[in-house]
């Protein structure tokens, strides 16, 4: 004759319905208890206008290369070795201008490079704008 065990049953089984209680419980307290926080906007009215005139602003020097690989400063045509030149020379009229360099698409990249290093290397704040076909920037 054959024996029966009983196998004792390892699983375990965990009752979570305290836990679940304590969750509910703590998420009505924090609904109950929250603030909500009116917001208040930023004021965003301009200013009054001011009665003095403005200041003149700093002219720009306007540095274009064409799609031949032409510089202008100015609307003045000059080589890449002399564009230094003419910055000086209109920096020496208006000490504060800074220069805008305004290559073409299809100039050589380092013309534009060689103006950009000119002016960082001699402290002259200077900026790139792309010229887009068809007249946009």
């Amino acid at each position: 004759m054959r024996r029966r065990k009983n196998k004792p049953n390892d699983s375990a089984d965990v009752n979570m319905t305290p836990m679940l209680d304590i969750v509910f419980i703590l998420l009505i307290f924090f609904i109950v208890t929250a603030t909500f926080l009116q917001e208040e906007g930023i004021d965003m009215r301009p200013p009054p206008p001011s009665e003095t005139p403005p200041q003149d602003a700093n002219p720009v020097i306007l540095v274009q290369v064409t799609d031949q690989n032409r510089v202008f400063v100015n609307q003045d045509q000059t080589s890449v070795d002399r564009v230094m030149a003419a910055v000086s020379r209109l920096r020496a009229e208006a000490p504060n201008s800074a220069v805008l360099i305004q290559p073409h698409d299809e100039a050589h990249h380092g013309i534009t490079v060689q103006i950009w290093d000119e002016m960082m290397a001699n402290g002259i704040p200077v900026s790139i704008n792309r010229d887009r076909p068809g007249g946009q920037s």
